[in-house]
């Protein structure tokens, strides 16, 4: 008899107040759960079949969800806060897991859904680790000046079509997520006050050309974090590692979750 495999499950649900496009693939009995962040202009979609290539490594479950602006959940409605990962981190995450039932999972974040992961971990003692897909703790001049470049390209280029695919509204989207970071009042934006404060082994990927942060941003999270981090840094790598080097970062990830396992 062939053994059928659980479906996934693709939903809405409803969140501090918003509706949240949530998809889940189910893993094999007492699996860790993995949840996935998305980057800032990233949504459950733009991941494409990296967080189903994880699951079939590690035989976790996942959960990857569109934050508010995102993908098919609600569309922005007004201009993103300087705090505004601080919110995702401190209400909309906790709401949702524990929406779900989801008690010690692996956060599984990339670019801001990093910075997200980050402050969770800083204000929550209950994840059993983090994976940090290109992550940012403080605001570089590189990060600012390759926004300002992808704001021209949204302005000349087909980008807009391009983000249409993952999300109900690409403009929307685009100018949430791009003007707070070119807003003077984000320069200030710094975290690096909750990384003492991190007790779970994190693992953080980080492409050596990326065009949106240096390796200062890991080696204040290396040596600032409260527990075991380790470093995969991967030339020929820009902001996205999962794209530009997934065997690699399929490796990497799959062997961190193991040895979290063995612990």
């Amino acid at each position: 008899m062939i053994e059928r495999k659980p479906a996934h499950e693709h939903r809405t649900i409803t969140v501090v107040g918003r509706n949240l496009e949530v998809l889940r693939i189910p893993g094999r009995p007492g699996r860790t759960d993995l949840v996935f962040l998305h980057e800032g202009l990233g949504s459950v979609s733009h991941w494409r079949d990296f967080p189903a290539l994880v699951n079939a490594s590690s035989g976790c479950s996942v959960t990857v969800y569109s934050r508010y602006g995102s993908g098919e959940s609600d569309v922005l409605g007004e201009p993103r806060s300087v705090g505004y990962m601080h919110e995702e981190a401190e209400t909309t995450l906790p709401a949702l897991l524990k929406q779900l039932r989801i008690e010690k999972p692996i956060l599984v974040g990339h670019s801001d859904g990093g910075s997200i992961a980050l402050i969770h971990a800083g204000t929550h003692n209950h994840l059993r680790g983090l994976v940090l897909l290109a992550p940012h703790v403080f605001v570089e001049d590189l990060s600012v000046q390759s926004i300002a470049k992808a704001k021209v390209a949204f302005e000349t280029t087909k980008l807009p079509e391009m983000l249409a695919r993952h999300h109900r509204d690409a403009g929307a989207t685009f100018r949430g997520w791009n003007n707070i970071w070119l807003d003077p009042a984000f320069r200030g934006w710094n975290i690096e006050e909750y990384l003492p404060r991190i007790k779970c082994p994190t693992l953080v990927i980080q492409g050596l050309d990326d065009q949106y942060g240096t390796m200062a941003q890991i080696e204040a999270i290396r040596k600032q974090s409260g527990g075991k981090v380790e470093v995969l840094a991967l030339p020929n790598c820009a902001h996205s590692p999962q794209r530009d080097q997934p065997e690699k970062v399929l490796h990497g990830i799959t062997e961190f979750i193991a040895n979290l396992s063995d612990e």
